[in-house]
């Protein structure tokens, strides 16, 4: 494995890493004074299931970050190549070219997907009765 891939799987685990600490959520009830305070009975707990409209907004509101996180690496990733386009000599222009070939498949199909997503999405709620 190269040195650039491994850096590019480092910088892929630190900012997984970022996101896991961020999603810690405790769940906790009582007063918390005194002995005892904020133990709950086991037969008290009611599990409460999540409503389709609960998921619906959880999942547009992760997948809005996605895109949003993209774009913006999209266009990072396409100024530095600009740069380094505008400065290479001709066989460094003949690689960035290469380069910029699966660039442009990448960023069209990060600015596409959620428009695709939501007319598949459209077409299907329109078929069901």
């Amino acid at each position: 494995m190269s040195i650039k891939t491994q850096k590019i799987l480092v910088f892929i685990a630190t900012i997984l890493l970022v996101f896991s600490i961020g999603a810690n959520v405790a769940l906790a009830t009582g007063s918390g004074s005194g002995s005892g305070a904020g133990i709950i009975a086991p037969n008290s707990i009611t599990p409460v299931a999540p409503s389709s409209n609960d998921i619906q907004d959880i999942g547009g509101k992760i997948l809005g970050v996605l895109q949003t996180v993209g774009v913006i690496l999209a266009v990072i990733i396409l100024v530095i190549l600009g740069i380094k386009y505008m400065m290479g000599s001709a066989e460094e222009k003949a690689e960035y070219k290469k380069t910029m070939i699966p660039y442009v498949v990448g960023a069209v199909c990060i600015f596409l997907a959620p428009t695709l997503a939501n007319i598949v999405y459209n077409f299907i709620k329109s078929l069901a009765p």
